[in-house]
C-alpha cells in the first residue's frame, strides 16, 4: 500500500482507477475481458509516465518530502538487503545505549566493514524507541568506539546518515552534546581506514555530519543534505515556516546541487518514484556503490586516506 505525497495526487488518482476497475473485472468474473484489460493496461502506462514525468522535474522541497517518506528505508533495511552477518555493538562505556545510532561488525559481499548509521524506525512504536533518528551523545560517542575499533583492526568504515539533526533536548546538552559530535566527527578525520558515507534519506546539520565527514561521500538520488531543515531556516529568515519550499530552493539540499558544489562526491540512483517504490533495487545499488568507493581506496595507506579528507573538506567553498 503506496503512501502518496501532496505532488502526487495525480499519480494516486490514477492508481485508484486502475485499482476500482480490476475489482470490478474481478467482482464480475470479468478477468480476461479485453476491453477491462485493455484500459488497464492503458492507464498503467500513463500513471508510469506521469510518475516519471514528475520525479524528473522534482523541486527542492518536494525532494525534501521525498526523503522523509514513512516508507522510505532506513539503516535496518539496507542491513537486511545489502550487507551480511551484522553483529551489533552497542553502548558508548560511559553513560548508555542510544537506539537512535546503530552500530556493528558486518559485511558487503566477500568484505568486512564496520557500519554505523542512523535508525528512524518504520512505526510509532519504533520511531520513538529510536528517537527518530536524533543521536544523543552517547550515541556519537558509540560510534567513536566502534571507528576507533575499526581502526585498530584494519577494518573500513561504512556510514549511512539519516537525520534530522542531532536530539537538541536538556538532557543531551547536559550530558556534552557538541562534545560528542565534536569527537565523532575528529574521529571521521583521523581515521587510518577507508571511510565512506552515504546520506540514504535527511542529513541534518551537525548530527549528520557526525557520521559524514569522510573522503567519499555519497546521496541517494532523492535525499537532502543541510545545514538546518527547511522549516528551521525559514522561521529565522521569513518567521514563518510556511516559506520552507523557498529556504529549500536556496539552502541547495538537493543531491543534484551539492554535487555541483562538491559538497558530495556522487549520486546513486534511486528506483523511478523513488526508493520506498523498490527497496530492495535500491539496496543494491547503494550496496554496490559503497564496495565501488570501498574497492577504489583500498590501496590507500593511513596517511594518504587523512589527506584525502583533509584536502576534500578545505576545498569545500573554496
Amino acid at each position: 500500500m503506496i503512501s502518496y505525497l501532496e505532488f502526487e495526487k495525480p499519480i494516486a488518482a490514477l492508481d485508484a482507477r486502475i485499482a476500482e476497475l480490476r475489482d470490478t473485472a474481478e467482482a464480475a468474473n470479468l478477468g480476461g475481458n479485453l476491453d477491462i484489460a485493455s484500459e488497464v493496461q492503458k492507464l498503467e502506462a500513463k500513471s508510469a509516465e506521469l510518475l516519471a514525468q514528475t520525479y524528473r522535474n522534482l523541486t527542492p522541497w518536494q525532494k525534501t518530502q521525498v526523503a522523509r517518506h514513512p516508507s522510505r528505508p532506513h539503516f535496518r533495511d539496507y542491513v537486511a538487503r545489502a550487507f551480511s552477518d551484522f553483529v551489533p555493538l552497542g553502548g558508548d562505556r560511559c553513560f548508555g545505549e542510544d537506539q537512535a545510532i546503530i552500530g556493528g561488525l558486518a559485511r558487503l559481499g566477500d568484505r568486512r566493514v564496520m557500519l554505523i548509521g542512523h535508525e528512524k524506525g518504520n512505526d510509532t512504536q519504533s520511531r520513538i524507541r529510536h528517537n527518530f533518528g536524533m543521536g544523543k551523545p552517547e550515541g556519537y560517542r558509540k560510534a567513536v568506539r566502534l571507528m576507533e575499533m575499526a581502526s585498530r583492526f584494519g577494518l573500513p568504515v561504512v556510514t549511512l546518515v539519516d537525520t534530522s539533526g542531532a536530539f537538541p533536548g536538556v538532557e543531551a546538552e547536559e550530558r556534552g552534546q557538541a562534545e560528542a559530535i565534536a569527537r565523532s566527527t575528529q574521529a571521521c578525520l583521523a581515521l587510518g581506514v577507508p571511510m565512506v558515507a552515504t546520506i540514504v534519506g535527511e542529513g541534518g546539520s551537525g548530527g549528520a555530519v557526525a557520521l559524514a565527514s569522510a573522503e567519499r561521500v555519497l546521496m541517494l538520488e532523492h535525499a537532502v543534505y543541510s545545514v538546518i531543515s527547511p522549516e528551521g531556516c525559514a522561521s529565522i529568515l521569513w518567521r514563518t515556516a510556511e516559506k520552507a519550499a523557498d529556504a529549500a530552493e536556496a539552502m541547495k539540499v538537493t543531491a543534484q546541487d551539492l554535487l555541483g558544489l562538491g559538497v558530495i562526491d556522487r549520486i546513486v540512483a534511486e528506483p523511478m518514484g523513488g526508493a520506498h517504490r523498490n527497496p530492495v533495487a535500491t539496496a543494491i545499488a547503494l550496496g554496490n556503490a559503497i564496495a565501488e568507493e570501498l574497492d577504489a581506496l583500498a590501496s590507500k595507506d593511513p596517511a594518504a586516506l587523512r589527506t584525502m579528507r583533509e584536502e576534500r573538506f578545505l576545498q569545500i567553498g573554496a
